[in-house]
């Protein structure tokens, strides 16, 4: 059988890769071929060579900047690339993350925007986001919207990277709780190998709405030295029913994007890459699952242009440098279409916007060099970016959630990576920030140092043992010093309830993260060619000077009598200021397991954790954290046949209830039950150059609501596809293709 080098093989790595990953392996057909990092420009690969197939384990830069195989890194990481995406069809941008241990993406089904929780930390940066390079730093505060979210059509990923905790500190300031990258689709996920141009058309179609989906991507390589891509999509979700039948109203919406993308290599080893990309998307969103509550119909635009130039040359030890400029504005207009008029939210037809726009650059360089009998390399560089936070709403209070403002966070790192013989690994890293936030007349500032070490041992080739001490250093947003101002009532003519105060003096936030991991892979088991992967950590991230909205003050009357006869005032709240405060200290401790093992004509995935959280200092010491995602496990079985042609697998994900004792007195969110999610997938290639692939979601039509969404998720969902891709031309010096006994 001969294979071009961008067939339809999507299960090669199925053994090495996160649960994600290796969910989406349940639909592979053909032996892999050569992937891509998520991050950073194309990359190489570990190839396993047998006398059967070839097989790749992922190569990941997020945990150290340089490349490494993904079941090598002593880090708690996680990867998804092309060959999975392409067969789990993601829907929603949550869809990318299912099944991540330690990692959860909050969408609730009214929304496009999507937040992303790790390890019991979430909103405001606590999680940096990174789309191409450059940060998704928006935020929408609300009575239901996360502190933090970004925008993306879910099928022009071509690669995810997560890291899990503040070890990866040299990726910029904020990511006390952990680093996810993206990368979109390029040339080289087009082209095959030894050809000149590529098209790729890919169509979906989803029975539980209905839902369609259809993508049209084109690359041409110009000479030698020029890639050109581009190409759009368009998605439409009608409303979902959910399992027990009821129509879910508000989850339907529409996205399109378009992306261009232009790679030059004006000189050997150096590449020069503009990337622009525009998504937009329309939907009718509310603030609760009520019939008379607030109704808005949103129009968002996520606008991102970035332009990198890499030096990558494999005899040069001196210089490996990557660098990135980018620019990104997000910008969400609503006007308000149902609902009873009031100070908060207005009349029906008052428009609000909320709109940031992001402009940075990222630049770094390793240097290698042997001493004695270690292998060093120095990886050393910057990072600065700044916001400007610019919302309007003359006719409610979504200006006083979310205040305008401006803020520069920059920083500078330096890392030492050191291997001794095979058996020995030591990473020291020391990362400097520094930022400034001005607004309203109310500025604030602050820096620091944030340590990082890290000592590997594998004492056998299969086994490697990891421990690390990390910290890491998150800013105060705009949103959390300058807000301010009187909250309006909920009816008219009541007083204000509460006022909101700014707070020039808050302190930026410090997680200290103690980890311990094991990594284990092992090839021919117990029969040939079978691969055996397994990543598994133990953690526990102190946060220092945690931020939190506090409220305070003596009772405000919210209901006056306007009677000279009877009590002056008929209802008063609790308090009557709230303000941002570093008022608490909190430990996130768990566990976390990801594994998988590939006999090629079988494979078996396990992934999951168990995450707890609670304040240990002040006077909210022993309450549990309300951001802390219910325990969970999921687990596939698969099968191949017809010469891997045909892929059959079944999924289980069970997750655990979210008790009213689990949360805290004054908790946001509500409780959640238990639930027990079945999917079926089925997967068959033809040809090489055309997947048809099938789908069946929620097979038992189970009735769930995700835990800190208020919309109840889709019931039973049938989604199936096709993708062609064909190209031509030739390259007279391509490689041959790769031949596959």
């Amino acid at each position: 059988m001969i294979l071009s080098q961008r067939s339809f093989d999507f299960c090669g790595a199925c053994s090495g890769v996160s649960l994600a990953a290796m969910l989406a392996a349940m639909l592979a057909a053909l032996p892999a071929h050569a992937q891509q990092a998520a991050t950073q420009p194309a990359s190489t690969a570990a190839v396993i060579e047998t006398d059967e197939f070839v097989e790749l384990d992922p190569i990941t830069v997020i945990a150290t900047r340089t490349e490494e195989n993904w079941i090598d890194t002593l880090a708690a990481v996680s990867v998804v690339r092309p060959e999975q995406l392409e067969q789990m069809m993601p829907v929603r941008t949550e869809d990318l993350f299912r099944g991540m241990p330690g990692v959860t993406a909050i969408q609730n089904g009214n929304t496009t925007q999507t937040s992303i929780n790790i390890r019991g930390l979430q909103d405001f940066g606590r999680v940096a986001v990174i789309l191409d390079g450059a940060r998704q730093n928006f935020t929408q505060l609300g009575h239901a919207n996360a502190a933090g979210s970004f925008f993306v059509e879910p099928g022009l990923i071509a690669g995810v990277d997560v890291v899990r905790g503040p070890v990866s500190n040299i990726y910029g300031s904020g990511a006390i709780g952990g680093v996810v990258t993206m990368r979109t689709k390029d040339a080289e996920d087009i082209i095959a190998r030894g050809q000149t141009w590529g098209v790729e058309a890919d169509g979906e179609f989803g029975s539980n709405g209905p839902m369609g989906y259809g993508s049209f991507l084109g690359a041409a390589k110009v000479g030698e030295n020029v890639d050109l891509f581009g190409g759009g999509t368009f998605r439409k979700q009608d409303d979902y029913k959910d399992g027990n039948g009821d129509t879910v109203d508000n989850t339907g919406y529409e996205t399109w994007t378009g992306i261009a993308k232009a790679t030059f290599r004006p000189a050997d080893f150096h590449e020069i890459k503009l990337t622009a990309l525009n998504y937009e998307s329309k939907y009718d969103t509310s603030n609760e699952d009520s019939p008379t509550t607030t109704q808005y119909r949103t129009d968002v635009a996520n606008r991102t242009v970035t332009a990198s130039w890499n030096y990558s040359n494999p005899d040069d030890n001196l210089f490996d440098w990557r660098s990135t400029v980018y620019w990104n504005q997000v910008d969400l207009d609503q006007v308000k279409i149902a609902g009873n008029p009031n100070d908060i939210t207005g009349d029906i037809g008052d428009p609000r916007g909320f709109t940031i726009d992001t402009v940075g650059f990222d630049a770094y360089n390793t240097s290698r060099f042997q001493w004695g009998t270690v292998e060093n390399a120095i990886t050393y560089g910057g990072d600065y970016f700044h916001d400007d936070v610019d919302n309007v709403d003359d006719y409610g209070f979504g200006e006083g959630y979310n205040p305008s403002g401006e803020r520069g966070v920059g920083g500078a790192f330096v890392q030492w990576n050191a291997k001794y013989s095979t058996w020995l690994e030591l990473i020291t890293a020391l990362r400097y920030d520094t930022y400034s936030l001005d607004g309203d007349g109310v500025s604030n500032d602050g820096d620091h140092l944030s340590p990082k070490i890290t000592l590997g041992i594998t004492p056998w080739s299969w086994l490697t043992f990891y421990g690390t001490y990390a910290e890491g250093y998150r800013a105060p947003a705009v949103t959390e010093t300058l807000v301010a101002g009187d909250h309006p009532a909920f009816f008219p003519g009541g007083a204000p309830p509460f006022e909101f105060v700014p707070n020039p003096n808050l302190k930026p936030e410090v997680g200290e993260n103690k980890e311990f991991g094991i990594n284990i892979k092992q090839d021919g088991l117990f029969v040939a060619n079978d691969k055996l992967r397994i990543k598994a950590n133990i953690y526990q991230n102190d946060v220092e000077d945690f931020i939190e909205l506090v409220t305070f003050g003596p009772p405000r009357c919210i209901v006056p009598n306007p009677s000279p006869v009877g009590p002056p005032c008929f209802a008063y709240n609790d308090y009557s200021f709230a303000q941002y405060q570093n008022v608490e200290e909190a430990r996130l401790r768990g566990f976390e397991f990801e594994g998988t093992y590939d006999a090629r004509k079988w494979f078996f995935g396990v992934a999951g954790q168990v995450t707890e959280g609670e304040v240990t200092a002040g006077e909210d010491k022993g309450q549990p954290l309300s951001t802390i995602p219910p325990n969970q496990v999921t687990a596939t079985l698969g099968a191949r046949f017809l010469d891997e042609k045909l892929t059959l697998a079944v999924r289980w994900t069970a997750v655990a209830a979210k008790k009213a004792s689990d949360l805290p007195d004054n908790a946001v969110y509500e409780p959640t039950d238990s639930f027990n999610l079945v999917s079926l997938y089925a997967g068959y290639q033809p040809s090489p150059n055309t997947l048809w692939r099938l789908s069946i979601e929620n097979l038992f039509d189970e009735q769930y609501t995700q835990y800190q969404n208020f919309l109840p998720s889709a019931g039973l969902t049938v989604k199936g596809g096709l993708t062609i891709r064909f190209g031509g031309g030739a390259v007279a010096s391509a490689a041959p293709p790769l031949v596959v006994k």
